[in-house]
């Protein structure tokens, strides 16, 4: 395995742990940090218009990451 993959997997794998804690000190008690599902609620929510932008965002990303992660 390269260095590079090795450093990209452990960035990632920062990544998911530091999004794990957050989401965790979320849900307790009196948190003022929003939760995930209440930034996409948020995000999901936003219009132009009568076009859905935040939707076609979200929905994106997700291509996006199911493209990169799992199309191989």
């Amino acid at each position: 395995m390269s260095v590079s993959r090795v450093v990209t997997i452990g960035v990632f794998g920062i990544v998911a742990l530091l999004s794990g804690i957050i989401e965790f000190r979320a849900r307790r008690g009196r948190s003022k940090l929003p939760t995930l599902a209440d930034i996409c609620g948020f995000v999901m929510h936003y219009q132009a218009g009568r076009m859905p932008v935040g939707r076609i965002a979200v929905y994106g990303f997700w291509w996006w990451l199911g493209w990169h992660f799992f199309a191989r």
